[in-house]
Order: C-alpha cells, then structure tokens, then sequence
C-alpha cells in the first residue's frame, strides 16, 4: 500500500512522466526488450532514489520487466508529490513525499524493504545501511545492490574496507556514462536552475565559489564560468587542486574565499566545508547552495545558531541575518539544492544514468551469486552499448576500427 502525500496529483504527475519518456530514449529501448524478455518475472527491487518524473520511467521499465517494483525518496525535499501519485496508481510502491521528517523517512525506508527484495537501488546508501543494520533478516534474500551517487559509494567501500559489505553492490556512479554526464553536465545545470528559481540573481560578473573539483565540481565551474562568473576553486586534493588551477580557475583556501565570493556551492561529499568562521567572513548578500547529497556541508545549525534572525523571503530561500548585521542566503535549507529548488537532472542526461541502472539490475540478477561481495563496476560493454544508443537517437555516426587497427592496438610487436 502506497503511501503519498495527495492521490489526486496523479493526472498532473501523468504528464510529467509522459514528457520525461519523451526524453529518455535508450531506456525506452531497453524497456520495449524487458516487456518481451521479463528478466525480473517473480523479483522484487527495492529503490531509494529522487522520487522524480525521470526516477519514475526507471520504476515502470522495471515493472515492465516483470519486478514488483517498491519505491521510498532519498532525501527530504526531492520528491514531486504528483509524480509520486502517478507512479501509485501505475502500480509502483510508493512510500514518499515532499518534506518528510527524519523518523518517516526511515520508516519509508523500511516500508520500501517490506517488499523482500532481491535487488536494491540505492542513492545515497541509506536502504543499504538499513538492510546491515536493522533488517538483516532480508540480507539472504538479495542478490546484490546498486549505488547512483558519489557520496553513497564513499560509504559503501568504506563498509567494504571494514568487512560489513555482505553482498556485491554495483557502483553505477563510477559508470563513465553516468559520471561524465549525470554528474558533469546535470548537477551543474540543475544547480544554476536551483539558484535562478530561488533568487533570479544575476551570475555575470560575481565571485563563484565551487568546493570541490570533482566531476560534480568541475561541471559547475564551467557552466558558472560559461555565464560570466569569475570563479575560484576549494580543494583539499592537490591533483584536483593542480587540475583546476591549469584550467585558469581561481584556487585557494575556503578562509579566504569566503571574504570575497558572492554564490557558494559545495560539492565534496563531505562535511562541515562552510562553517562558523567563514559564515563571520561572509559579505552582506552571499548566497549559499550545497549540491553534495547530505545536508552536512553546510553546517546550517551553526548557521542559525549565529545569526539573530531568520526570514523565509522566497520558496527554498532563507535569509538569516548575522549579529553584524550583515545577510547570508540559503537555498533550499542547505540540502541538495538541484532537487529541493528546482527538478534534478534533465530527463536527457538521466536517460543515461537510469539505462545503466536497469542494465545493472538485468546484470545483477544474472552474474550477482558469481559476484564477491564488495563494490563493483559495471561491466563496460553495458556501458559502450548505453553510450551508443544514445548516439544512435542523436543521429550521430562515428568512425569504427578496422580489423587491422584493433590487431594495432592489442599488439606489442609493432616498434617505431
């Protein structure tokens, strides 16, 4: 039994997921072949993800192949209530809506699980977690898991390395097709989409400040610099560090950033990267987004524990005033801003990364009792084939080796 925040949404999420399956092109395929194979005739996946329009094509492809498909959101505020709806009455398990507190979500989680599943889908690894720590009960009945987000995968080999991973977790974050684009391409736009719809400030000619340079990072900065931007880099990674300062970014340390920037956006997966003592260097009108997965990067309670006071001025914007008299602005109470203030990735880019998803899960059902337990890559014929069909709905051609060229390549007889 579903549980969402209004039934009567429905007919508006319908249209929402009529125009993400529009977009979404090479899940559509993989789709039409699961309708005829049923490779998950009489298995159950558990998924805790955005529960967005995108999200849901992956649910119905799923259920299309033959799962009982059980669905919880992954963060508080990135569920879109009326896609929600729609996916219930389609026939998905819902267990989520926008603004759920902390002791629903994990009852959410857990009702997800009730489903006794044999994959699980995670972002973020909290119904992982929640089958190692609470529902062990269900661990003989999973054949392996999925993980879409860099911050869940730094969890999961951290249980890996410690010995508590107790079964094989497909890392489709590490996948090149979700990575370059997902977290290249869509965090980026989306988080750009999250500051335009919360304050329409003007980007051209600021001071943008990025935290962290990884793909997420790397994306932002580009996009940030592509609308006029000056930007500068935090890093604690001397290569990534190294790699921002060549690409002609700004590079220097939080304390002194946090003096001069205008937009703040963390993307380390980390915690506590603006604190305290940078909120007290701030200039008057900062505004502040954090686009990792966990609202931990920025220490909002020691924000509002500073400030003297607090006013909501716009949906997802919050001004919070300092003692001296100086405001700071956050968006989307310091949670994953692309999704609490505006929709996520496009459906164009989570058309790759919801295609890798529903290969693993095909994969992970054939391979996963030959697996170790631990993290593991998707298998990158999956990958090539999801990157080619992409560029087959584009109407794209490229160049294909010869016979002779891959006999080149794989040799070691041939000198200068």
């Amino acid at each position: 039994m579903s549980h969402v925040k209004n039934p009567q949404l429905a007919a508006q999420g319908m249209q929402k997921l009529d125009w993400a399956q529009r977009n979404m092109p090479v899940l559509a395929e993989i789709r039409k072949r699961f309708e005829k194979e049923k490779p998950f005739a009489n298995k159950n996946i558990a998924c805790c993800l955005h529960v967005t329009k995108e999200t849901g094509i992956l649910a119905l492809a799923l259920k299309a192949g033959g799962a009982r498909v059980s669905l919880c959101g992954s963060n508080p505020l990135s569920t879109q209530d009326d896609v929600a709806a729609a996916l219930a009455e389609k026939g998905i398990e819902v267990f989520a809506w926008r603004g759920i507190g902390k002791e629903d979500y994990y009852k959410a989680v857990n009702s997800a699980l009730d489903v006794l599943p044999h994959v699980v889908i995670d972002d973020g690894a909290d119904l992982i977690n929640t089958l190692h720590q609470s529902r062990r009960e269900l661990l003989p009945n999973i054949v392996g898991g999925q993980e879409e987000t860099t911050t869940g995968v730094i969890r999961l080999r951290a249980m890996a390395a410690d010995g508590k991973l107790e079964f094989p977790v497909i890392a489709v974050n590490d996948t090149p097709t979700k990575h370059y684009f997902d977290n290249y391409y869509g965090t980026s736009q989306g988080t750009l989409d999250a500051i335009m719809r919360s304050t329409n400030a003007l980007v051209a000619g600021k001071h943008f400040v990025v935290a962290g340079y990884g793909w997420c990072g790397k994306g932002m900065a580009v996009r940030a610099h592509g609308m006029g931007a000056k930007v500068t880099i935090t890093e604690v990674d001397p290569v990534k560090a190294l790699a921002a300062h060549m690409d002609g970014f700004t590079v220097t340390t939080m304390d002194e950033a946090a003096k001069y920037g205008d937009f703040f956006v963390t993307l380390t997966g980390d915690k506590d990267v603006l604190t305290k003592k940078h909120f007290e260097k701030m200039k008057d009108g900062a505004i502040l987004a954090n686009s990792g997965h966990f609202d931990c990067e920025i220490d909002v309670a020691g924000l509002q524990k500073l400030a003297k006071s607090k006013q909501t001025l716009r949906d997802n914007l919050d001004e919070y005033t300092l003692p001296s008299g100086r405001r700071v602005f956050l968006i989307g109470e310091g949670r994953l801003a692309n999704l609490a203030a505006a929709e996520g990735h496009s459906s164009e880019i989570m058309d790759l990364s919801f295609s890798d998803q529903a290969l693993a899960a095909e994969h992970l059902l054939k391979k996963g009792k030959t697996l170790k337990s631990g993290v593991h890559l998707l298998p990158d014929a999956l990958d090539q084939f999801v990157a080619q069909t992409k560029l087959d709905t584009q109407g794209v051609k490229i160049d294909k080796l010869s016979a002779e060229q891959e006999h080149y390549l794989k040799s070691w007889q041939h000198g200068t």
